[in-house]
């Protein structure tokens, strides 16, 4: 507690350098670090893949951000997700093909929790503040969709603003993961958007 932005800045500049796997976040004054586990890092780039792969079956356009440092200067709020996406034919014909690092771009579309420890800091509220529109929460076990309200709160929905994908869905292709390697899943998840995802209506 009680730590500047201009500290919270310059530490994170300094782990960005270092490549140290430590992901930070900041909320007027309070700062959090943690360093991702294997189990972590193995939902994230599960997530991470079922959501492109998704994506590129039903022929729909992204671009992914990854963990970048998303700040508000003004508001003193800052975190890295686990994975970001531009989503929106607005904001993509702005940031598509380069990184998305100039004065002016825009916040992602969508944002990846992976929370199999607890933060005291509260990121939803981060998130509200950088007006994510959409946060996928998963724990080791379900996967909650949070759609952003006018209001500036999250609540949970049972579908999401971009793809037919239902947190049922994310919950079951997790735990078919188990016992395969990733190109057997991958193939698989293609084969049933295909099949069975591209034909629900959107």
């Amino acid at each position: 507690r009680g730590i500047a932005w201009a500290t919270y800045e310059a530490l994170a500049e300094q782990v960005m350098r270092s490549g140290q796997p430590i992901r930070m976040a900041y909320d007027r004054g309070d700062l959090e670090l943690m360093s991702p586990g294997p189990l972590h890092e193995r939902y994230k780039k599960l997530l991470s893949r079922l959501f492109e792969e998704v994506l590129i079956e039903l022929d729909l356009p992204f671009e992914p951000s990854g963990e970048t440092r998303w700040m508000k200067d003004e508001a003193e709020r800052g975190l890295e997700p686990d994975d970001c996406y531009f989503l929106t034919a607005e904001k993509l014909a702005i940031v598509q093909g380069r990184a998305p690092d100039r004065p002016g771009d825009p916040y992602p579309d969508l944002a990846i929790e992976v929370e199999l420890s607890h933060w005291d800091i509260d990121k939803m509220a981060i998130y509200a503040e950088l007006g994510i529109p959409e946060v996928w929460r998963y724990d080791g076990a379900d996967c909650t969709i949070h759609r952003l309200r006018a209001d500036g709160t999250y609540e949970k929905r049972s579908e999401s603003l971009f793809l037919p994908l239902t947190p049922e869905d994310v919950n079951r292709w997790i735990g078919r993961s188990s016992g395969q390697d990733a190109k057997t899943w991958s193939k698989q998840v293609r084969a049933w958007v295909r099949d069975e995802l591209a034909r629900r209506p959107r």
